[in-house]
């Protein structure tokens, strides 16, 4: 049984309780923002197109099977979706998005990930929703953002990774083997948008707390991976030079790589001089830590051509696990390279309780989703619902309409 003080089982009232938010988005970046509204106590209500639903009920294998054996939602829907409620609305006829507006009327906010202009047509843009409800908090994501040049064209998280230098700056150098540009290997720009989106609204809400008045947020896949550039982008405009692809290596630490061991690899993070000299130390050759071509982060990195090879020849006779536990011992951050599986056998792992497990009517065994890594105290994330079957909550939702 876990002792963890943050432990997401005891009884408690979501912290976004009463937030009613109207899902319009789909695929990743917008389900992955309203997915985290829910988790922390949102009401989310999940709009699909009826017959077909969102686009990655589609995108396997693998699939779920439900309880008569046949194929249902794919593993892709799962990971995005907890939590929310579906229903299912045409908005492209009067009907369908009459009742949209409705629902948009009674909620807190909005989030669409339709192409610039797309839900105009309809009446369904900021404009239009926020003139029935001036307390709506908007939230448009799409590839290129609201106005500049390329507003009008679709972006998709591996175009973006591309377009954005992520790609630039992932994979093996020129020269080595498989050397070419290499996307991440999940979607994070979505990822990211829609971790940036959730973070925006939050602050709208709290606004329209204060104010009174909603206000449209536009948020853009390319500028969320300019800003995940981070160091990398600040080290360009520092020194001139555009960062380029190092494998493993990190453009500022050194060494901060996977170094070899008698049965496999392991990942050393060293992040300053002491913890370099506990290394050395750690693999009985403290007066390198010494050596005036090492002793200091600038000329680690400068060297690390030469250090790498010292290094790894120090390793390579331990263990992956007698290194680890060498190196904790003297305090050196160190880890090993997981497969998917490995990492949910970890300890901490099911220490934190990283899997949740959930049980749908229709399918044929409980589904498991990652938990979500917010902590709180007081209000805990619950897990309450599991992704919605196409069209589940019709009835409940749409009874519950004003007239």
């Amino acid at each position: 049984m876990t002792t963890d003080r943050f432990a997401q089982t005891a009884p408690a009232i979501g912290p976004l309780a009463g937030i009613k938010v109207l899902d319009l988005s789909r695929v990743l970046a917008g389900p992955w923002a309203t997915q985290t509204l829910a988790d922390m106590g949102a009401e989310v209500i999940k709009v699909e197109r009826p017959g077909v639903g969102d686009d990655t009920r589609q995108w396997g294998p693998p699939f779920t099977t439900s309880i008569d054996g046949t194929r249902s939602d794919a593993a892709y829907f799962m990971c995005a979706n907890r939590g929310k409620k579906s229903v299912e609305l045409d908005m492209a006829t009067q009907e369908g998005a009459d009742t949209i507006r409705k629902l948009a009327m009674e909620a807190d906010v909005v989030v669409e990930n339709f192409k610039v202009g797309g839900l105009a047509k309809y009446g369904l843009d900021y404009g239009s929703l926020s003139a029935l409800n001036p307390r709506l908090v908007y939230c448009s994501i799409t590839g290129f953002g609201q106005t500049g040049p390329d507003a009008h064209r679709a972006g998709y998280d591996y175009m973006i990774q591309a377009m954005g230098g992520l790609m630039s700056i992932t994979g093996q150098p020129d020269g080595a083997d498989g050397a070419e540009p290499m996307k991440v290997g999940v979607a994070v720009v979505d990822l990211f948008t829609g971790l940036y989106a959730s973070n925006a609204i939050l602050a709208a809400l709290w606004h329209a707390r204060a104010s009174g008045e909603g206000q449209h947020i536009d948020i853009a896949l390319f500028d969320v991976q300019a800003a995940m550039l981070a160091n990398q982008a600040t080290n360009y405009f520092v020194s001139g030079k555009a960062p380029t692809r190092m494998g493993n290596a990190h453009p500022n630490l050194a060494p901060y790589q996977p170094f070899a061991c008698s049965d496999g690899m392991i990942i050393i993070a060293v992040g300053n001089d002491g913890q370099f000299r506990k290394l050395c130390e750690a693999l009985g050759q403290p007066d390198l830590g010494l050596d005036e071509r090492f002793a200091k982060n600038a000329e680690r990195v400068a060297n690390r051509m030469l250090l790498s090879p010292i290094l790894n020849a120090l390793t390579q006779p331990h263990s992956m696990a007698s290194l680890m536990k060498l190196l904790e011992d003297y305090g050196v951050p160190c880890g090993p390279i997981n497969r998917i599986d490995q990492v949910f056998d970890e300890p901490q792992a099911i220490h934190r309780g990283l899997t949740v497990e959930q049980t749908r009517n229709d399918l044929s065994a409980p589904l498991k989703t990652v938990a979500s890594p917010i902590r709180m105290s007081k209000t805990p994330v619950r897990y309450d619902r599991p992704p919605p079957a196409l069209g589940a909550d019709n009835a409940d939702v749409l009874a519950k309409l004003k007239p």
